[in-house]
Order: C-alpha cells, then sequence, then structure tokens
C-alpha cells in the first residue's frame, strides 16, 4: 500500500462529497451500537472517543454512557468543582453537547457552558480548568470537550480532561472506557438523565465567558505589544472552527492588523479545499486543505489556521508558504528557549518519537533536556504543568509552551498561541518562520521529511500496533547500517503502538493512526530527496509484510 492522492485533493468540495447533515443527526439518535462489535464499542484512541453516527461509532448511546461514566468517575476520586464543557463546530458536536448536559445535570454536576451557546477551544477548556485549579488543593474542576479535531464532517468525538486540564492519561480513560460499555452492554439502564431543557435551567448550569477569559490572558504568553508596535500584516482562516469569533476579538482588543479572511461556519465544511484521499479534513498542516490561505500567502507578512478545536496550528509564510509542521516546531523552539529568559533554566522541550531530528540538533546546542515520547499529548501534561518542559510539540502542528513567566499555560495543545508565536518571531527578529528554518538547515544540515499515509482496517492497524523490533529482519536502512529499533519512547520507555528504525543516515517510523482508518509512516533522511525515497519504500516494504493477512 501507499498513499494514493486523490484527483479532489486541493480542489473545492464538490457537492456530490457534500456530508448529509440531517442524516447524519438522525442517525445520531436513531443507530444503536453493538456492543458486540469492537468497532462499535466505546474506545479512547490518542484523543478521546471518536466516530461517525453513520457507522454507529458516535450515537446519543456512546455519549450517554461516557458522560454517566465520567460522573462516576468524578465521584469515585473527589472530584466535586465545576466541569467546563465546551463543542466544536462539526455538526454532530452540538447534539452530542445536550446528551452529555442532559446526563451532567441529572447527576448534580455544576457545568460552565459557554455565554451566549458560543464554540469552544479545546485550549479555552484547558485554560478555564487550570485557572479555575490555581491555589486550590479542593473542589478542583475537569472539562469535557466535544470535538473529534481536525476529522472528517461526518465525526464526532468526545474527549475528558481531569483537572490538571490535559488529555486525560491511559489509566483514566481505560475506567471511562469499561464502564462506559457496561453501561451500553445494560442498554443504559443506570444511566441517569433529564430533559434537555431541564439541563439547561438547572441550577447547576453556570454561562462562562470562555472567550473573554482566554483573550484577555494571551498578552501573559505571547508579547502582543511587540507584534502591535510592529504594524506587521496578518491573516488567519479558523477553516469554519470553534475559534472563529475568537480571533476578532484578539485583533480588537491588542490593535493587532490582523484580517480574519472568513468567518463561515458550516456544517458540511463546503468551503474548504479537499485533503490528500479525497474527503474533506479541517488539518492546517495539510497544503491540500490549506489552498485557500497559500493563495493568500503574498498578502501577509505571516498568516495562519487552526483546526475545527483550534488545538493544531498552520503556519503560512510569504517566504516559503506553508510550513511542515516539523519545521514550525524547530522554529518555535530555538525562538522560545532564546526569548524566553524567566523560564526555568532546566525546563526541557518535549517532543515525540516521529518528530524531527532537527530538534534533538537544536535542543543540544541550548543544552536544555529532550523528553521523548510516544505521540499523545497527555505525555507533556505534567511537565509542563510542573514547569520541568517549557515546550511541548506533536509533527501533527499541536503544541503548548509555557507563559512569559514560566508557569503553565496550558497542558492541551494550544492552536491560537503557537500561531500568535509566529508573528511574534517575525516582529521580533525581522524574518518570518520559513527563513528561521533555513538558518537552521545551514547551521544542522538540510532535513529531508515526508509521511505516507494510507487506509487501513481496524485489524491491519491492530497488527502494525503490535510489530516488534525482533520482527524486523532487515540489517540496512537505505543502505545504511540500522543502528536501533525502537517500539518504546526513550524518554518514558512507553510502548507507542508502532516500530521505529534508525540509521546514522535516517530514520522511518510506522503507526497506525489512533483517529483515523488509516495508516502513517514517518521518515527523515539526513542526505538527499533520493535516500528519503529509498527509507520510505523499505519503511513501506516492511509494513505492508507486517499487515498482510489482516
Amino acid at each position: 500500500m501507499s498513499t494514493q492522492i486523490s484527483p479532489l485533493a486541493g480542489k473545492t468540495a464538490p457537492a456530490s462529497i457534500l456530508v448529509d447533515v440531517p442524516r447524519l443527526i438522525t442517525a445520531y439518535y436513531t443507530e444503536r451500537p453493538d456492543v458486540g462489535v469492537r468497532e462499535q464499542r466505546v474506545a479512547f484512541g490518542t484523543s478521546g472517543h471518536r466516530g461517525s453516527s453513520f457507522d454507529a461509532t458516535f450515537t446519543e448511546s456512546h455519549v450517554l454512557a461516557i458522560t454517566q461514566a465520567i460522573c462516576a468517575y468524578r465521584k469515585q476520586q473527589g472530584i466535586d468543582g465545576p466541569l467546563f464543557l465546551g463543542f466544536d463546530t462539526h455538526a454532530l458536536s452540538a447534539p452530542a453537547f445536550a446528551s452529555a448536559l442532559e446526563v451532567l445535570a441529572a447527576n448534580g454536576v455544576e457545568v460552565m457552558i459557554a455565554a451566549g451557546g458560543e464554540y469552544t477551544p479545546t485550549p479555552a477548556i484547558s485554560h478555564a480548568i487550570l485557572g479555575y485549579n490555581r491555589e486550590r488543593q479542593a473542589g478542583l474542576a475537569d472539562g469535557i470537550v466535544i470535538t473529534p479535531s481536525h476529522n472528517p464532517p461526518d465525526s464526532g468525538g468526545f474527549k475528558y480532561n481531569p483537572p490538571n486540564g490535559g488529555p486525560a492519561d491511559t489509566t483514566i480513560t481505560a475506567w471511562i472506557e469499561n464502564l462506559a460499555n457496561q453501561l451500553l452492554q445494560n442498554d443504559l439502564a443506570e444511566v441517569r438523565r433529564v430533559s434537555y431543557a431541564k439541563a439547561r435551567s438547572a441550577a447547576t448550569t453556570h454561562a462562562y465567558d470562555y472567550v473573554g477569559t482566554y483573550v484577555a490572558e494571551l498578552g501573559k504568553i505571547i508579547d502582543l505589544n511587540l507584534i502591535r508596535d510592529s504594524k506587521i500584516h496578518m491573516g488567519v482562516d479558523p477553516l469554519g472552527g470553534a475559534g472563529v469569533h475568537y480571533w476578532p476579538r484578539i485583533a480588537e482588543r491588542y490593535a493587532l492588523n490582523l484580517d480574519v479572511v472568513s468567518e463561515e461556519v458550516d456544517p458540511t465544511f463546503r468551503f474548504m479545499s479537499v485533503d490528500w484521499d479525497g474527503r474533506i479534513r479541517m488539518d492546517p498542516s495539510s497544503a491540500y486543505a490549506m489552498q485557500r490561505l497559500i493563495g493568500l500567502q503574498s498578502r501577509y507578512d505571516v498568516a495562519f489556521a487552526c483546526d475545527t478545536d483550534h488545538d493544531r496550528h498552520g503556519i503560512v509564510t510569504a517566504s516559503s508558504g506553508l510550513l511542515p509542521p516539523n519545521h514550525y516546531l524547530s522554529v518555535a523552539i530555538d525562538y522560545l528557549f532564546q526569548y524566553r529568559p524567566h523560564w526555568r533554566p532546566k525546563s526541557g522541550i518535549g517532543k515525540t518519537v516521529v518528530s524531527t531530528a532537527m530538534i534533538d540538533r537544536i535542543g543540544a546546542r541550548l543544552g536544555r533536556p529532550l523528553y521523548e515520547v510516544p505521540v499523545g499529548f497527555k505525555w507533556f501534561v505534567d511537565g509542563l504543568l510542573d514547569g520541568s518542559l517549557g515546550f511541548g510539540g506533536e509533527e501533527s502542528a499541536g503544541a503548548s509552551f509555557s507563559r512569559i513567566d514560566g508557569t503553565v499555560w496550558t497542558t492541551d495543545k494550544d492552536g491560537l498561541v503557537p500561531a500568535l508565536l509566529s508573528a511574534e518571531i517575525t516582529a521580533r527578529t525581522g524574518k518570518d518562520p520559513g527563513q528561521r528554518y533555513r538558518a537552521l538547515a545551514q547551521e544542522f544540515g538540510a532535513v529531508y521529511a515526508d509521511r505516507v499515509e494510507a487506509p487501513a482496517t481496524a485489524p491491519q492497524k491492530r497488527k502494525l500496533s503490535k510489530l516488534a523490533p525482533a520482527q524486523i529482519t532487515i540489517t540496512e536502512l537505505a543502505g545504511d547500517k540500522i543502528t536501533e529499533i525502537l517500539d518504546q519512547a526513550p524518554g518514558n520507555r512507553a510502548p507507542f503502538g508502532g516500530i521505529k528504525v534508525i540509521s546514522a543516515g535516517g530514520w522511518f517510523a510506522a503507526r497506525p493512526s489512533g483517529t483515523e482508518d488509516i495508516y502513517k509512516i514517518y521518515g527523515e533522511s539526513f542526505r538527499d530527496e533520493l535516500h528519503l525515497k529509498r527509507i520510505l519504500r523499505d519503511a513501506q516494504t516492511i509494513v505492508d509484510s507486517a499487515i498482510a493477512g489482516a
């Protein structure tokens, strides 16, 4: 298998591929999951439970069961502060919000919902949890974010963030997942629920100004005065996501020269250009999906976009167009650890096993410890919370970092602050992130990278996730002796559900997606594009062999 680029990729979505929203929502309420079918059970991947009502993997039953399980978890753990609840602009998110609120109200949970029915980005939830819990030892808050992130318009998603503000770790999600599936098995008999009208009017349901609270504090993490005074011209495309009304507030409050290129919200996402596989996907790191903003790059000193729940970023520069996520992560790390003098001298850099080796080189020059973990932002939560990590970032364009004073900002991914950081970098250094990356490549040597994605069935994904070093029988990678084969992350020795093969000339890693029915192969060469193609070819052979017959 290999990535097959659709003829629709990069083009405006035709009507024939738009989601039928009425049918989708009808299926949410009428489909009943069969817990005997693995794919229809509650399953938390790298970022919550996700699925679609069309195939009975994200339905009202799932949401009711998961929410009741969260209520039980809160009770068991003595979590009795408010729960911050938000949802994004996917068609299934508002119905799921209503279902969740009905259960939370019936269980007597104090719930904070967005004033005016506003959409709520993932980072605003994390920020609110941490802000409430600051200086508290009891009565702690937690949160739920209803979003499938950048996934296609027919997708739904449900994430739980405990009192540390970040994505729940595997111990928590396994507990919730297990109880939720028991509740489904028992036809939801133990689920407590009131009507939506009663839930909205309940004394335990409160309006919360997520927008105002989040926007008011942005000056504590980004030097917005510098950006304002520089008068650099910025553009932002919210991609019809949850932060669509945040950007005008940011521009107004901080007097920024910032254009919001579109404030359109449409659950079909018909305004998007089609992604690589012929599907609509609000991925700000995909050149196919980002055609609208790429087409405007000459208008701005720097431009940026975020995905649907605004926890991922995409940076478009006048000099280089859309930056690959690993390029921008490298630039951001290099900049932040030089221009944040109040950060702890020993605060480290968090990266995943499939992030670029350029980060390793930058970290060595900066004298900062490197913490390399499996894919999943949950692995960075503790470090961001206690300040031992100044920065945590994933190759999929998700990151967060400390405030200017070195204290925690969010412990979940935040797409808005890396986006605004690109403007700070441009304003302070006089070079946009694309130019800054070219300077890093000159300093450390060029890194040639690519990522291959291809469809994979659930059995194929499970087989790939269990691939062990002993099963890799080749001794060379693209002509170089293999020096290391990993199935655990060096930073915490946690299995990462795949394999990484390393040589002196480069590396590849293969793993199944935790959120979609695809697998991914990441590769880097420290030589040239031809060598990279050889690495990916060898990797493809290994993956095809691993999943054969599944």
